[in-house]
């Protein structure tokens, strides 16, 4: 079912920042795939629209992705933001549930990633995958939290926040994949690629729900900043992460809950 409810965050004369919920799509895809936010977006700037405005997402997130959304409502405000996007010096942190306990308290992945179709045969040729001849990817992790809990027997699982120093599709969950700690709820790069393709051709079943736990991945964007034109926005835990962690899971005593 597709979420329409997104909450403004902040807003100027040139942009204004949501919190986009999970399950929304951010873009018109495919015809027939129904609401998204760039269209509630425009419904809501209807009069700026009208009288010359645009709206010009600056940060994508993907469709299962939740948290904070910049956009811009002006074509000047759109060549503004994407330049500091393209400079890499917008700061971003996405909040992100993962199997398992990290060994260390902070870690770096620094893998480039590629199509994992354009180097080998795939079911998924959008799937992306770590390679040496891919772009480059770094992203910085933090555990925020770690958690022990009667769900899959007393599995490990961490909150851990993520840095991206650069912006690739999948970057953040492909990297914790990577370093042995892939998402909850992620279909494409948790215990099975197949779960994504099940996914596609079942919708959400039960025996879906006892490998991924989550009918999401567990991803979301937290915090965005834009430090040469004074600007920062926060966003908690999306809703249905925080309960979802709160009903399942108890923190270890090194690591009290936020």
């Amino acid at each position: 079912m597709i979420n329409k409810d997104f909450s403004i965050i902040a807003e100027s004369e040139a942009w204004i920042v949501v919190d986009k919920p999970p399950h929304l799509e951010v873009h018109p895809s495919k015809p027939g795939r129904g609401f998204t936010l760039w269209e509630g977006v425009r419904e809501l700037l209807a009069f700026e629209i009208a009288n010359g405005g645009q709206a010009s997402i600056i940060n994508r997130l993907d469709r299962e992705t939740s948290g904070l959304t910049l956009i811009a409502k002006s074509s000047a405000a759109a060549r503004v933001l994407s330049l500091e996007m393209m400079a890499r010096r917008v700061e971003k942190e996405y909040l992100a549930l993962v199997w398992g306990w990290p060994e260390r308290a902070e870690f770096a992945v620094d893998a480039p990633l590629l199509r994992q179709g354009e180097r080998g045969p795939t079911r998924i040729y959008l799937r992306r995958a770590v390679h040496a001849e891919g772009a480059e990817a770094r992203t910085r992790f933090r555990v925020e939290r770690r958690f022990a809990g009667p769900t899959s027997a007393g599995a490990r699982f961490a909150l851990v926040r993520a840095f991206p120093e650069t912006g690739r599709t999948h970057q953040i969950r492909v990297h914790l994949a990577h370093a042995g700690h892939p998402i909850v709820g992620d279909k494409l790069y948790g215990p099975d690629e197949g779960c994504y393709l099940e996914f596609i051709e079942t919708g959400w079943t039960p025996a879906l729900a006892a490998r991924l736990l989550l009918p999401r991945h567990a991803l979301h964007s937290t915090a965005l900043r834009l430090p040469a034109l004074g600007l920062a926005w926060e966003s908690p835990l999306a809703p249905d992460l925080a309960t979802w962690t709160a009903e399942n899971f108890l923190a270890t005593p090194e690591t009290p809950a936020l």
